[in-house]
């Protein structure tokens, strides 16, 4: 038997409208969702229905959970901060996703939240914004199969673990960044990736745009400046979020030594190309 409810009770319909630049401060409203945790919306209007993007706090121990199940295009879960205990279809026993770890959770796979170390957090994006949850209290967890390669509506479980990130050359100029596999186990529907400041380069990136549909990007740590062309640079600190829309000349600057940026993208795969000819500034 299911029943159906939305994460925070909010749903949303589609709009053509896009912002010429998101950069939301903390501090934003906190709002009460499934299984008591506290759910803040990072962008604002969520792009007309698009994506939302959730800075999620779970109280420690025990989480009042159940089997449960969205119907997303997709849904990448990132652990900021503490740690949590979950499980999932035919993916084995229950692990704990760390600090740094993240998860893409295909669409219908069931799966529940166990336990939390105190003051956890977490990041979530999910496409569309307004997306049905669906409680299954016939599925037990675990289930009885293991099949990691199994297919959810095209797509993979997929987990990536901080400790076995491999760093290489990001699209940013004086970033080196960690290629999570979220990619690749969404079959393209979208990605996300973890950068760093990159001590062996000097100068920082200039500007550039993009193609994608949706870019979202939070502060994991540190600090950078970003300005969209026409727009004011804005100073961004661990905690923050921002959406760059797609072909806004867009400068990333004043990278700190230990700035940690997690990025995702609809879809996956897009092109970053240099825009210093158009400028950033006003």
């Amino acid at each position: 038997m299911t029943s159906t409810e939305t994460e925070t009770g909010v749903a949303t319909g589609q709009s053509d409208d896009l912002p010429a630049m998101v950069a939301p401060q903390r501090g934003g409203p906190w709002v009460v969702g499934r299984a008591d945790m506290r759910y803040r919306d990072l962008i604002p209007g969520r792009l007309g229905g698009r994506v939302v993007g959730s800075h999620i706090r779970i109280d420690g121990g025990a989480v009042p959970d159940v089997v449960h199940f969205h119907r997303v295009d997709f849904q990448l879960i990132y652990c900021y901060r503490g740690a949590v205990r979950v499980v999932y279809e035919d993916q084995g026993p229950p692990f704990v996703l760390a600090r740094g770890d993240c998860v893409v959770q295909p669409p219908t796979i069931r799966h529940r939240v166990l336990e939390a170390k105190p003051d956890t957090e977490v990041i979530e994006v999910v496409s569309p914004a307004g997306h049905p949850t669906l409680f299954d209290d016939a599925t037990a967890l675990p289930t009885d199969a293991v099949r990691p390669r199994r297919e959810f509506g095209g797509q993979r479980f997929h987990r990536h673990q901080r400790r076995d990130a491999k760093w290489g050359r990001g699209r940013l100029r004086g970033l080196t960044t960690c290629d999570t596999g979220i990619g690749a186990a969404s079959g393209g529907v979208g990605n996300a990736w973890v950068s760093r400041r990159d001590p062996a380069v000097g100068a920082l990136a200039t500007p550039v745009r993009h193609d994608a549909q949706v870019l979202f990007a939070f502060v994991l740590a540190g600090r950078l400046t970003v300005q969209g062309r026409g727009g004011p640079r804005e100073a961004l600190r661990a905690g923050d979020a921002f959406v760059v829309p797609p072909g806004l000349p867009t400068a990333y600057s004043a990278f700190s030594d230990d700035l940690e940026l997690l990025e995702v993208s609809l879809p996956g795969e897009f092109a970053t190309s240099p825009a210093a000819d158009a400028g950033a500034g006003p």
